[in-house]
């Protein structure tokens, strides 16, 4: 029996070749794999991702504090179901119907839960989100080692949603949380949040700084820190550190509907409330401007290369504005020596500027660079007003919708409107339909946001004729229309 290759001579010397070179490959083998060991050891990893963040949670996780807090919520005048008075019930009088069908509760306690960081012990000082405490008639601190504290409210910013509190006793804690910069945060770094996610205490997670100067639509001096390192509620008003164990960060706000993107205040923007907290009160300067973002087209039209600046869209009377020489159209590009490219960054400089101080502020108007001097004056107080409830012929009360009201009534905390917070039963109101937590969005087809706005509408409507009132109640929205009551 004889073997046949179809390759002859040629195929034969091929395969002897190839069989050498696999004999070769293999003498070879153990010489060749310590070679690529060592030049794989040699790749160093970037020298700042961790390998366990067990060393740092360890040093800084004592600093962070579960808060409690208690608001007694009185609700209006419920009609009792046998009526306020009648045959029955004078018969049998009022002990019997409470007996047998039990009081209706004239209020009712309304608890949440969120986390804070400890900035002095001594002091019994916790830096937290107002959102958290306002307008809480108890605080409740728990440590890391579950030991319990009462606290009380020093002071607290509703614009930025900062917060100091202190507890009635000093805190046995060795040190508080070291405060970092968050101008030197980089894009990219390690961050970690600690917080208390649905009354689950001590939750650690890890992320990356996503992104920084966010301007998310929470109030006029957004400057977020974007991570997504998870934040969930409960983790308001607890520390975001560094890899050094520092505070970058106050965790304040997510995306409901998105993953890995939480918001936390800079924690430069604390340390500069701080003094004004302690002393309850925060004062921001004001100049007394409406401004709006410099477009590609406005620029143009301003025979404008660029889009930088803050452009003046009115100048109020008697303002501080007015009276160092500011003009509608002017484009302020610098203020007290700073370089302004947006309005929000100049919303933001002006707030933190001192009250009564005299600042340069540079502007192009016509084409021309001019430089004014400016005394900076004292932000009116708004809070007053917008929470000022007020009630008219419609048979309701209504209040701006603050963020203290939006967390009481379940609307987001970026919702905008007039909030019905009482309806007198048998008006035009309670007719129409409208409850108590209803938004009104709009009044004769025009947007409404305060009570000012309610109220120029309302006086602008004709006697005698009904309202077209557009209502959201919930994620449903829908018109009503409301006659007012004659007088």
């Amino acid at each position: 029996m004889s073997i046949i290759y179809r390759g002859g001579l040629s195929s034969l010397f091929s395969r002897a070749l190839f069989s050498a070179i696999l004999v070769l490959a293999f003498a070879f083998m153990p010489v060749v794999q310590p070679v690529v060991a060592r030049a794989k050891s040699e790749v160093k990893p970037y020298p700042h991702a961790p390998t366990s963040f067990t060393e740092l949670v360890d040093e800084v996780g004592h600093v962070v504090v579960n808060i409690s807090s208690t608001k007694i919520v009185k609700r209006e005048a419920v009609p009792h179901p046998f009526g306020p008075r009648g045959p029955f019930r004078d018969f049998f009088g009022d002990d019997f119907f409470e007996k047998f069908f039990g009081q209706i509760p004239r209020e009712r306690k309304q608890r949440s839960l969120g986390s804070g960081v400890i900035i002095d012990p001594g002091k019994g000082y916790i830096l937290t989100n107002n959102h958290v405490v306002a307008n809480a008639d108890e605080i409740e601190v728990r440590l890391d080692d579950g030991k319990e504290f009462e606290a009380e409210v020093v002071g607290r910013d509703p614009k930025t949603d900062l917060a100091l509190i202190k507890t009635k006793k000093g805190l046995d804690v060795e040190k508080g949380a070291p405060l970092g910069d968050s101008n030197d945060a980089r894009v990219g770094e390690w961050v970690m949040a600690i917080g208390n996610p649905f009354g689950l205490e001590r939750t650690i997670t890890v992320g990356i700084l996503s992104a920084k100067g966010r301007v998310i639509g929470a109030g006029p001096y957004d400057d977020f820190l974007q991570t997504d390192a998870a934040i969930n509620p409960g983790n308001s008003g607890g520390p975001l550190f560094n890899m050094k164990g520092e505070v970058i960060g106050i965790n304040t706000a997510i995306v409901a509907t998105g993953q890995g993107i939480g918001f936390a205040i800079p924690i430069n923007m604390a340390k500069e409330l701080l003094p004004q907290l302690e002393k309850g009160k925060v004062t921001r300067g004001w100049l007394g401007v409406s401004i709006q973002e410099l477009t590609e087209e406005i620029a143009k039209s301003f025979k404008l290369k660029e889009t930088s600046g803050a452009l003046v869209a009115e100048v109020i009377e008697d303002s501080p504005a007015k009276e160092g020489g500011l003009e509608r159209g002017d484009i302020i590009v610098a203020f007290d020596g700073k370089d302004i490219t947006t309005p929000n960054e100049l919303q933001r400089i002006v707030a933190s500027t001192t009250p009564k101080k005299r600042v340069k502020v540079e502007v192009i108007r016509d084409g021309k660079t001019k430089t004014l001097t400016v005394t900076v004056g004292i932000m009116p107080d708004e809070l007053p007003e917008t929470a000022k409830a007020i009630t008219t012929d419609l048979g309701i009360t209504v209040q701006t919708l603050t963020p203290e009201l939006a967390e009481q009534f379940d609307w987001p905390r970026e919702e905008k409107g007039v909030l019905i917070t009482g309806v007198e039963p048998g008006s035009a109101a309670a007719e129409a339909g409208l409850r108590r937590g209803d938004l009104i969005k709009e009044i004769n087809r025009k947007v409404v946001e305060n009570t000012k706005d309610y109220t120029e509408l309302l006086q602008k409507a004709k006697k005698g004729e009904s309202l077209l009132l557009f209502i959201k109640r919930g994620s449903r929205t829908f018109y009503a229309t409301v006659k007012p009551d004659s007088e």
